[in-house]
């Protein structure tokens, strides 16, 4: 089967479109880190001037000890939203690449159906066993395909469950010594 110019040019099309796709969905979670970075950077600078700004009025230690019990919890609470921001963040570009490698998986497969199809038409006689092989390759090529990215997505859940019960006891722990330095 010879590929005809028009059809190098159609695939070289393709090809350069859904790099473009892929590389705009990287430089958007690029930004977006960069953002949430930005965003923490402020919010501990702030923080670290109120919370100097704090320790400067100390004048026992009591109150010393008051001022970290105070410290703990916003500050495991933000880490844990950080975490959560990340990881959003990265499930979100993860889906987008799925989401265009799925759409060229689909195409490639009607590709190779295609180009099976017309080889078999022109496939001499007695060939059929290998043209019957092509079409099972391809079948399990999508059924593995299809299955590691059920697998993907079922460890993307059992991630997100675990950052949520891990953020669920930090915040349990810190409320807790939060509260035991306080009396």
């Amino acid at each position: 089967m010879n590929l005809t110019p028009e059809q190098l040019a159609a695939a070289q099309k393709a090809n350069l479109e859904t790099l473009t796709g892929i590389t705009n969905q990287a430089l958007l979670s690029i930004e977006k880190l960069v953002e949430l970075n930005m965003h923490i950077a402020k919010a501990s600078l702030s923080d670290s001037m109120h919370s100097a700004k704090k320790a400067l009025e100390i004048k026992d230690v009591q109150q010393l000890l008051a001022h970290q019990a105070e410290a703990v919890q916003p500050m495991a609470e933000k880490m844990m939203a950080y975490s959560r921001h990340l990881y959003e963040l990265a499930n979100d570009t993860q889906a987008g690449f799925s989401k265009v490698s799925e759409k060229e998986m689909q195409a490639s497969q009607k590709k190779m159906n295609a180009m099976v199809e017309d080889w078999s038409k022109n496939a001499p006689a007695g060939s059929e066993a290998a043209v019957a092989a092509m079409k099972q390759a391809i079948a399990s090529a999508s059924t593995i395909y299809e299955n590691s990215q059920k697998a993907m997505k079922q460890a993307l859940d059992v991630a997100q469950t675990n950052v949520s019960n891990a953020t669920d006891s930090v915040l349990k722990a810190t409320e807790k010594a939060s509260k035991s330095a306080k009396r």
